[in-house]
């Protein structure tokens, strides 16, 4: 749900609101992120926990949402400057340069989306595009409701369709050499 129209937001502006509301900037633009199901936050949860498990020792990390993610930001921008500010439901880091105290300035090497009833159009398009553009080298879209996930990697700056993981699959990370994600544990009953 977007706020007034004709108005600029900044991630500055969204730091200073008050209240449980949770909300996205897309150019400028705020959006209300809805409450998250029982389940998609299952699914979070166990992406969180194998990719965590995976990246123990490693450089990378992994953030569940919220998480400010700043997908265009430079290093010397202040929240001022950030108009796009995003918080998919996980984030994997590899670069330590782009974290601060308030999440990750520039694209993440991957991003996980849970699809809800309320999300399909904007994280399917929107968001999809999005990624694209700033450089997220690989997107997946999970889908709760089919059980499957779709995964996307950044090839010459256009998203290629990877793989389609169902409930019984195991997924290639294309990110994060030699993870896998074992999806009968994402889609458990």
């Amino acid at each position: 749900m977007p706020l007034a129209e004709n108005v600029r937001y900044t991630f500055a502006d969204v730091l200073g609101w008050d209240g449980p509301e949770r909300y996205e900037l897309l150019d400028g633009e705020a959006v209300m992120l809805a409450t998250p199901s029982r389940v998609h936050q299952e699914i979070v949860s166990e992406l969180t926990r194998q990719f965590g498990n995976y990246l123990e020792g490693k450089k990378c990390r992994v953030y569940p949402a919220p998480f400010a993610v700043r997908l265009f930001e430079k290093d010397n921008d202040s929240p001022e400057a950030a108009g796009t500010m995003v918080e998919p439901d996980v984030s994997v880091v590899c670069d330590p340069d782009k974290l601060d105290d308030l999440g990750c300035k520039g694209a993440p090497d991957l991003v996980v989306e849970v699809l809800s009833p309320s999300s399909q159009r904007h994280d399917r398009m929107v968001k999809f595009n999005l990624y694209q553009r700033a450089g997220v080298k690989e997107y997946w879209i999970a889908d709760p409701a089919n059980q499957v996930i779709q995964s996307f990697a950044l090839e010459n700056g256009v998203y290629v369709i990877k793989e389609l993981g169902t409930k019984d699959s195991i997924m290639r990370v294309h990110a994060l050499n030699g993870c896998f994600i074992d999806l009968s544990k994402v889609f458990s009953d």
